[in-house]
């Protein structure tokens, strides 16, 4: 069956139409520098296209959230294990249900990974459910970059990985592709290569309009129209579009996103008491709750089976019941168990980069390395694991540890989520040894982030759950105290490159 909808109107007058039955087999790539329309392309396509193929919508900024309100989209939150994302796309399929995936409020690199469990959940469901799909990416570059950026490898390649089979291989599986980039030059060649509809807007630099034209293939010369076009027009080619480019303007849509294009507008007449008007807290500001962040879940199945290994016999014991057994192992005391469990704990530690890694990851690698140490009993579980990991990174010493103090800060510490616990005791330990305030960037690392922004936030949130007291010296270096504990940390610069720096600035 043979769709045409309407994406707007040609030079002449005449309505645009796009073949939908086409597109599904040939895929769209829309390009066009932030302002030139490109959002309102992509909304015009999925409001006209709703009623006729299923969607799905990867929305990094959260601007499509608007289409459940009245095409019945349903929205998902990004913010999930990749065991959870995975199961939610295998059912998008099965149940045949638009959705947007948003992505808004996860840094860079969670955004990738997020992105990819999902595609990768739509493209490996079963072939009894490959109906048609118009898979819809926006912000391209960003998931399928044409360089390594400054997230992290494996991240990178699992997101590349998922648009690769996307435009490559995601025909047959009845995904169609469509995604749309500010920046040529930024996405990947070959997951831009597969698309055999363009839709090309204003853009300035040369390599992208070089790249453009190509695409298009129009002579370089004529590049720079590129240039000229106003915001809503594009220049369409395609089997689904037109044989020969058409310059195209994008028709009105029905929704709107919750973002939009600044307006200018006039400044207010400034108050008298402006200075106290700004720099007076409202008392309202600090009793305003904040929500709890919502610990990630560990991917349960492969850690319960981890944890299964740990426990069952050697491979071949029971299966060769007649073969020699090897002398076991004499039994461990306790003491020597949680030596050797101490050990592996701190040979996971020691790595530079676990600081980044999720505990469900560490915790994997921790059975495994107890295993080959032969610490027989009982897996550690996920939660003591966890708890133990943020004892361990706050730094805190044997003779500490016994004391009546930590003990106060342990049991304060199950006022917050597991991954916050990291956090908290690394400034309650800083605070107990009188040393100086952690820095943002150690924060961050105790947090498995490289955000100074989020660590500031992170803060934030345990002064408003009452736990902590935030203030500076007369220099505007930080102090953290604790009520509950009558101590407070030394002064210490919030944005010190290092602990050691703050900590020799506060003995100064």
């Amino acid at each position: 069956m043979k769709v045409g909808i309407d994406m707007g109107t040609l030079s002449g007058g005449q309505p645009a139409s796009l073949d939908i039955e086409e597109l599904l087999a040939t895929r769209l790539l829309v390009q066009g520098n932030s302002g030139s329309g490109k959002s309102h392309l992509l909304r015009r396509l999925l409001e006209q296209s709703a009623q006729w193929v299923q969607q799905v919508i990867i929305d990094p900024e959260g601007d499509f959230v608007t289409l459940s309100e009245k095409y019945g989209h349903i929205v998902v939150d990004g913010e999930r294990s990749e065991a959870e994302l995975i199961g939610i796309a295998d059912r998008i399929r099965r149940h045949r249900v638009s959705c947007v995936l948003t992505l808004e409020g996860l840094e860079v690199d969670q955004q990738m990974r997020a992105a990819a469990a999902f595609l990768n959940g739509l493209f490996d469901s079963d072939r009894e459910f490959w109906y048609p799909v118009l898979v819809v990416v926006d912000e391209a570059q960003m998931f399928a970059p044409a360089v390594a950026g400054e997230v992290s490898e494996d991240a990178r390649k699992s997101s590349l990985s998922a648009m690769t089979n996307l435009m490559c291989r995601g025909r047959k599986r009845g995904l169609a592709g469509v995604i749309a980039t500010q920046r040529l030059a930024k996405l990947a060649k070959n997951v831009a290569a597969e698309a055999s509809n363009f839709l090309m807007g204003r853009t300035f630099l040369d390599i992208d309009m070089a790249r453009a034209a190509d695409l298009l293939g129009m002579d370089r010369r004529q590049a720079e129209m590129f240039r000229d076009l106003q915001r809503g027009n594009f220049v369409a080619l395609g089997p689904a579009l037109s044989r020969r480019p058409l310059p195209i303007v994008i028709g009105a849509v029905e929704t709107s996103a919750r973002s939009s294009s600044p307006k200018l507008m006039p400044l207010p007449d400034a108050p008298q008491d402006v200075e106290d008007l700004i720099f007076t807290p409202d008392p309202e500001e600090f009793n305003r709750p904040m929500a709890p962040r919502r610990a990630t879940p560990a991917p349960r199945p492969t850690t319960d089976i981890l944890a299964e290994l740990s426990k069952a016999p050697v491979a071949g014991e029971d299966i060769i019941p007649a073969a020699p057994s090897r002398p076991s192992a004499p039994a461990l005391s306790q003491e020597e168990r949680d030596e050797r469990l101490s050990g592996v704990l701190d040979e996971i530690l020691g790595d530079p980069q676990s600081a980044y890694r999720t505990d469900s990851v560490l915790y994997q690698e921790f059975l495994v390395r107890s295993r080959m140490r032969r610490v027989g009993g009982s897996p550690m579980a996920m939660g003591e694991f966890r708890r133990r990991v943020a004892i361990a990174r706050s730094g805190v010493d044997a003779e500490m540890a016994a004391s009546e103090a930590w003990a106060t800060v342990l049991s304060l510490s199950d006022q917050v989520a597991d991954d916050l616990k990291g956090v908290f005791l690394l400034v309650a330990k800083a605070a107990l040894a009188s040393e100086a305030c952690p820095s943002d960037q150690r924060i961050a690392k105790a947090y498995g982030t490289h955000s100074a922004r989020r660590a500031r936030r992170l803060l934030g949130y345990f002064e408003e759950q009452g736990l902590i007291v935030v203030h500076t010296d007369l220099s505007g270096k930080r102090i953290v105290a604790f009520p509950e504990l009558e101590v407070e940390t030394a002064p210490g610069a919030a944005d010190a490159p290092d602990d050691v720096a703050g900590g020799q600035e506060a003995a100064e």
